[in-house]
């Protein structure tokens, strides 16, 4: 599994209808963020490695009621208080 994070551009006035439709009928979404600046919601997103991410994005995001525009981050590692991806801890 991958995360993959997407920030969201929504119609004037459909940021939160955008953010419950992808709660609840995206299974992949981890969770969904309300933000400020040009973008108004930063999903994440948990995918298989085989998973075609830009199909995923033009498919199940950018086709959401009220979805304006997307801009796709993907990560390489999480760093965490307990743990790094190697399973070491940090601190």
């Amino acid at each position: 599994m991958r995360a993959v994070f997407v920030m969201i551009k929504c119609d004037l006035g459909k940021a939160y209808e955008v953010a419950e439709q992808a709660v609840e009928t995206v299974p992949e979404v981890s969770e969904v963020h309300s933000t400020s600046g040009q973008y108004d919601l930063l999903a994440k997103f948990y995918l298989d490695d085989e998973t075609d991410i830009g199909r995923f994005v033009t498919e199940r995001v950018q086709t959401l009621p009220g979805v304006a525009d997307t801009f796709t981050l993907i990560t390489f590692n999480a760093f965490t208080r307990d743990s790094s991806p190697a399973g070491t801890r940090l601190a």
